[in-house]
């Protein structure tokens, strides 16, 4: 997360589309999996942000850790929240991201940019709730990401 023009801000990413990934072209935060070299949580964040959108971890003041998660893609995710300084020189990989941008809190916590929806159908065998955000900027927030925002904005209306 980061202040800008005095409004905080959560960083996201756009994945590049390829075929063999079914999360391609979806928004997200910039994560990915834990390699042997990776002490915790916080190491995978550090080093997959460096590795997707340039972020040096020596710009990151570490903020905390949210509740960890189990996905339907069967992934286990421990969200990493940080600050960091804005502006800020970032470089996107192009094989792993298409875009980054940022959602303005405050319209991130607004219940009307957001719904329920079940998906991906109600009558398909694998149906559940999804939450899914109004387009912003032209990209679609959803799914686990969005769900983690959700999750960390509770967390700051609980502080």
């Amino acid at each position: 997360m980061f202040r800008h023009l005095g409004a905080w801000h959560l960083l996201f990413i756009r994945r590049t589309e390829h075929e063999e990934d079914h999360h391609s072209g979806q928004v997200a935060f910039p994560g990915g999996g834990r390699e042997p070299a990776d002490t915790d949580a916080v190491a995978t964040a550090l080093r997959e942000a460096k590795e997707e959108i340039g972020l040096d971890p020596g710009q990151v003041v570490l903020l905390g850790e949210l509740r960890p998660m189990h996905t339907v893609s069967n992934f286990l995710v421990t969200p990493v929240v940080g600050e960091i300084p804005w502006p800020l020189q970032l470089t996107p990989d192009p094989a792993e991201v298409a875009r980054v941008f940022s959602i303005p809190l405050a319209w991130l916590g607004d219940p009307a940019n957001r719904r329920i929806l079940t998906w991906p159908s109600p009558d398909h065998p694998e149906a559940r709730d999804v939450i899914f955000y109004d387009e912003f900027d032209q990209e679609l927030l959803w799914g686990v990401s969005a769900r983690i925002t959700v999750d960390f904005l509770a967390v700051l209306v609980e502080s």
